[in-house]
């Protein structure tokens, strides 16, 4: 797990060793073992590692193979082993353990299409030097970043927005993605950032970049595929089927030189990647299988005591942090600097102190539940698609087993369908909602997209395609990512292996909520080795921050930080905002206060 940097003249000029290098400090918290560039004669690529695989210098990267090669990489090819295997019988020869040069040899072997077969998470950039390209990837689902801007001069590219934003003279807000994450609070739906100018490469696409005439493609090389066989499964073998997937996903996920832990929360996911990866680990290992809780100071948002029980009944070493409102007020600034961009809620600081704790105990690696949900229609607006799926009698029996077992009551679930199966519906709503918004800045919301959700709701797959590549995960994976590598930890997340996905989604619907129950699947297949307390839970959290206290305790700073936003200034009525703040919800005041914020700590400006 790494950090890249990159830049291309289209002068054909050369790049100075203290340009790539002033680029790559920047990151060198992603990579504090060891740093290195290498220098083209138009480009310049810079890399830093932190050691995971093949610990050894002889691993360090940029990587040159076979004379032709050069890379530099960020991620972690799970399946290596085995296809350094299938590499050596076609001839291939390797000087190292590590994955890295597994990619460079997969690269000559098998062309633009080695990334079909990986099994792991990326991002990279190879230059190709007998054809003068150079081959960049971000891996299926987009869990590693790769961030790349146009000046007129260069190409630049690197894993934070930090790193492009040193060539921005005038750090401009993209204004369509601010107003899509005020209202709708949707933030990582597009290629665009909510920097003006700086995009990222879209997850399951590759770029190639020609070095001779300095245009480039991009490409997508991934869809996720529906196993029409899978959906014939009955209840059992489905089951059996997600079970075995998921435990082989974790076991990949193992594979490290240096230590691994998780990240308990006591929701189901977490607790179900904490338990089946400690059977795992202690087989052969002497050691504990370490996990790390994030405890709320608010008995309502607080779960660590259903992450005790998963720790004691996976004997597990568990550890805790309880972060205070005076840790949280204090720490805004530095969290909205690692984010780079304005964030969902303060949950983020949850999970931030959850990795800050594992460097504390020397857990390099650390898995966590993202996907879950997306993947097993976790969340409670998947009931909805789930009930417009179902026959007529179905629908009205469901109805009301669905309320039954889950938090939200006959009239709230009814409130849920209309909201989200009807895009006048919401946007009459969200309209009234954000009436501070100006009109001609409130038009800028992005209605094809909401539209687009709407219509999911009539298909399920289509539904969590969606919320894995648009909605939902895109941003989820953001906060992961920074998070996790501000601490030099490397994040890993069993339930988006791609083969997990493929069959998660092929299972027939019925499975994946049945009588009312989200995530069936995952229940059914975890109900003998986790206690049923967490195994049918109703209720779910999942490091959810005391947003109550914390925003409370920093009110007064939030109004005197929206009163000074010039940005919010041009695109609303700042006079409504103020006078009606304490009525409205608080993540509806985080995100106003967090894009102000946001516009202090980057000087950010609006044309």
């Amino acid at each position: 797990m790494c950090g890249i940097s990159g830049i291309i003249s289209k002068k054909n000029e050369s790049i100075s060793r203290s340009e790539i290098e002033e680029m790559n400090h920047l990151i060198m918290h992603r990579g504090p073992d060891s740093g290195a560039v290498f220098l083209g004669s138009n480009f310049a690529l810079g890399h830093r590692r932190l050691k995971i695989i093949d610990l050894s210098d002889n691993a360090n990267q940029p990587m040159i193979y076979m004379n032709k090669y050069t890379i530099t990489y960020n991620g972690e090819i799970y399946n290596y082993i085995e296809l350094r295997e299938v590499l050596q019988k076609f001839g291939y020869s390797f000087s190292t353990g590590s994955d890295t040069e597994v990619i460079l040899a997969a690269y000559d072997h098998y062309g633009f299409d080695c990334v079909t077969k990986f099994n792991g998470m990326w991002a990279f950039a190879l230059f190709d030097k007998e054809n003068e390209i150079i081959f960049c990837s971000r891996d299926r689902f987009g869990v590693k970043p790769f961030y790349y801007t146009e000046l007129h001069d260069k190409f630049v590219f690197g894993s934070e927005l930090k790193q492009l934003l040193k060539y921005q003279s005038r750090k401009e807000a993209n204004i369509s993605i601010v107003i899509d994450y005020l209202i709708a609070n949707m933030d990582d739906h597009t290629n665009e950032t909510f920097f003006l100018n700086i995009n990222k490469l879209e997850q399951s696409h590759s770029l190639i970049y020609n070095l001779k005439n300095h245009s480039y493609s991009i490409s997508k090389y991934y869809n996720i595929k529906i196993d029409s066989e899978i959906s014939k499964l009955n209840e059992t073998d489905s089951i059996n089927l997600y079970k075995t997937t998921l435990i082989d996903s974790i076991k990949l996920r193992l594979r490290s030189d240096v230590k691994v832990g998780t990240c308990l929360s006591g929701g189901l996911d977490s607790s179900s990647i904490a338990t089946l990866a400690s059977e795992i680990y202690q087989k052969n290992s002497s050691h504990k299988f370490a996990a790390v809780t994030a405890k709320s100071m608010e008995k309502a948002t607080d779960e660590s005591h259903f992450a005790q029980k998963v720790a004691q009944n996976a004997n597990l070493e568990w550890h805790t942090t309880l972060p205070s409102e005076y840790d949280f007020r204090n720490n805004i600034d530095k969290i909205i600097l690692v984010q780079e961009e304005p964030f969902g809620s303060p949950a983020v600081f949850m999970q931030y102190k959850v990795f800050e704790k594992a460097k504390e105990i020397g857990c390099v690696v650390m898995l966590d539940g993202q996907g879950g949900d997306e993947t097993l229609l976790g969340y409670e607006r998947y009931y909805p698609a789930y009930l417009v799926s179902l026959g007529k009698w179905d629908r009205v029996r469901n109805f009301f087993s669905s309320a039954r077992n889950s938090r939200l009551s006959q009239k709230e679930l009814f409130l849920y369908y209309l909201y989200f199966v009807y895009p006048s519906i919401r946007l009459k709503y969200l309209h009234k909602k954000f009436s501070f918004i100006l009109k001609d800045y409130f038009n800028l919301i992005n209605k094809d997209i909401i539209c687009e959700s709407s219509k999911s709701y009539y298909d399920l797959v289509m539904l969590q395609r969606l919320e894995l590549l648009k909605f939902q995960l895109p941003h989820l994976l953001k906060y992961e990512d920074r998070n996790s590598m501000h601490h030099s930890i490397e994040s890993r997340l069993p339930f988006i292996d791609y083969r997990l996905v493929e069959t998660a989604l092929s299972i027939n619907n019925r499975f994946k909520i049945k009588d009312g129950w989200t995530k069936y699947l995952l229940r059914k297949a975890i109900e003998e080795v986790v206690p049923d307390e967490i195994t049918w839970r109703k209720n779910k959290l999942g490091f959810n921050a005391p947003e109550k206290t914390w925003l409370s305790d920093i009110n007064e700073l939030m109004i005197k930080q929206i009163t000074q936003s010039e940005l919010l200034a041009r695109i609303s009525k700042k006079e409504k905002i103020i006078k009606n703040f304490d009525k409205m919800d608080l993540r509806t005041q985080w995100r106003l206060f967090n894009v102000a914020k946001w516009e202090e700590v980057f000087n950010v400006r609006i044309d």
